[in-house]
């Protein structure tokens, strides 16, 4: 005589599958409205057109006149991302600092002062919002028509857009973590900043710092998006060489791209690192 075992059940495994129905009603009507279609791309034709255009860009460009125009647009595109990181981060560390909850004096205790301390975070992560919500590559345009073609504009560009993003994360990271130290700081009549530097900076500072690097690549990657509306750069470089169909300076192009991004990655792990 033989016995059949009974299997386990998962007792959310309605719940799942009715998450997954409701997100495919979700998202087919989204794929359909963005056209998207993926056997587009594996039409013979597609692939005929997408293989001469790849093979263009074998081998990379490596004589020495284009290799010193890389070297500048490379340059051009570093000090573009680092400078608008720079003054980003001057614009999101009080932003930043004013909206934290956690280093609210106001908060300790009632009183007329919690309102308006209220009121204040909520401005000051609104004019947040504000800065963040145009990307970069619009202010770009504007300060392009402003300043004239060159990295300027897009060192502005940077400067607004991610001191709205810097800001809203830092102050996001600061609150996520155990807060208690800062409040017992505030509680025994701690200024602000003394909270902030010994309350939350030790248990923060690693995530802090990984995100302003990972920052800063995404800025090296706007830099050179930035460059196709004249912000000078990789971009612009690029924008050229693609009009003049040169798949090698292209590709030459690409791998610098490349090494800058792994680049950031390293500079990550080593700040890690140096604040273990």
């Amino acid at each position: 005589m033989t016995t059949s075992a009974t299997l386990p059940r998962d007792p959310l495994s309605r719940r799942r599958l009715g998450y997954l129905v409701a997100a495919l009603v979700v998202l087919w009507p989204m794929l359909l409205i963005a056209e998207f279609d993926p056997r587009a791309l594996f039409a013979p034709a597609t692939l005929r057109v997408m293989g001469g255009f790849l093979a263009g860009f074998v081998p990379p460009a490596l004589d020495a006149g284009f290799l010193g125009l890389l070297a500048r647009a490379t340059l051009e595109t570093l000090a573009m991302a680092t400078a608008g990181i720079a003054l980003a981060f001057a614009l999101a560390v009080p932003l930043s600092f004013l909206a934290t909850q956690a280093l609210s004096i106001s908060r300790i205790g009632p009183g007329p002062g919690r309102a308006r301390g209220q009121a204040l975070r909520a401005a000051v992560r609104a004019v947040m919002a504000a800065l963040r919500a145009i990307p970069e590559l619009v202010w770009a345009l504007v300060f392009v028509r402003a300043l004239g073609l060159g990295p300027a504009a897009g060192v502005l560009a940077l400067a607004i857009t991610y001191g709205g993003m810097l800001g809203k994360v830092y102050a996001e990271i600061l609150e996520s973590g155990d807060t208690r130290p800062a409040r017992a700081l505030l509680e025994a009549g701690s200024g602000r900043i003394a909270a902030l530097c010994y309350g939350l900076l030790p248990s923060a500072a690693q995530e802090l710092a990984s995100y302003t690097v990972y920052r800063w690549e995404c800025a090296v990657r706007a830099s050179v998006v930035m460059g196709f509306v004249g912000a000078g750069g990789l971009g612009q470089l690029m924008d050229q060489s693609m009009k003049m169909l040169n798949g090698g300076e292209a590709s030459s192009i690409l791998i610098v791209f490349l090494l800058l991004v792994l680049l950031a990655d390293a500079l990550s792990v080593q700040l890690r690192k140096w604040l273990a």
